[in-house]
């Protein structure tokens, strides 16, 4: 018996990294999983790697950054699995690595927020009536760039970062005494595709990157996966509007 088993989980960015990784953990743990993101291919392997532990799972197509599409993943969830328990909201992308304020790309800069901070929102709009009544739990990707400033990463990824954080604030604020907790969870460095689009066209930032943790590693994705089912589980139920870094010591 797992801690979720008749429970339903919803990830999104779920086609590789964190997303896979907590879209199989949270199946582990007993839940059905719906896996969104864009790339359908990526996307349907997290389902199957959900199946083969012999949970209920499926893929939605999704954009983060389109309201209706955001709307049908959620609507997909209720009709699929009758209710929603849990979700993830970790899809993001980096945006432009190494720009300065004043060379950052408008349109860049706009996509950016469009999925980092906006599409957060949009998919809370979505998950929180579903939940309301029943109660349940939503953990939003942050960043250790969403607690401090990060030039590394450009100032738009820090940006939507700190956003998500005064937005997850915000909502937990909200919903406290209606059996929603919501809550963040803000990676350092983490072994996962984006780290290496981000740091290893220079060999010298990718070793600074990976040492700026004091542990003296970058973290797995299966670590941060961790950190967000025990924040979704029964453990957690004193945890809400916390931005909790998942980070090697970084922060420290």
């Amino acid at each position: 018996m797992g801690a979720f088993d008749g429970k339903v989980a919803l990830v999104t960015g779920g086609s590789s990294g964190l997303g896979r990784a907590t879209a199989v953990a949270f199946a582990r743990e007993g839940a059905a999983v719906l896996v969104a993101a864009r790339r359908r291919g990526q996307g349907e392997e997290t389902v199957e790697q959900a199946k083969a532990i012999g949970i209920e799972a499926c893929f939605v197509q999704t954009d983060v950054a389109n309201r209706d599409e955001i709307e049908c993943m959620v609507s997909h969830c209720i009709r699929r699995f009758g209710r929603l328990d849990y979700a993830f909201n970790n899809a993001g992308i980096e945006g432009s690595v190494g720009v300065s304020v004043a060379d950052y790309e408008e349109e860049v800069w706009d996509r950016v927020m469009a999925i980092n901070l906006k599409g957060v929102w949009l998919c809370m709009k979505y998950q929180i009536p579903e939940m309301l009544g029943r109660g349940g739990a939503i953990v939003n990707m942050s960043s250790v760039a969403g607690l401090k400033g990060a030039s590394i990463v450009g100032a738009a990824y820090s940006a939507s970062k700190h956003g998500v954080i005064g937005l997850t604030k915000s909502a937990a604020l909200e919903y406290a005494t209606k059996g929603i907790r919501i809550n963040a969870v803000c990676p350092a460095v983490i072994e996962t595709d984006m780290a290496e689009r981000a740091f290893n066209t220079d060999a010298e930032v990718y070793e600074q990157a990976k040492l700026c943790q004091p542990i003296g590693r970058m973290g797995t994705s299966d670590e941060v996966a961790e950190a967000v089912v025990w924040l979704c589980s029964d453990a957690a139920s004193f945890m809400t509007g916390v931005a909790m870094p998942v980070d090697g010591g970084y922060m420290a």
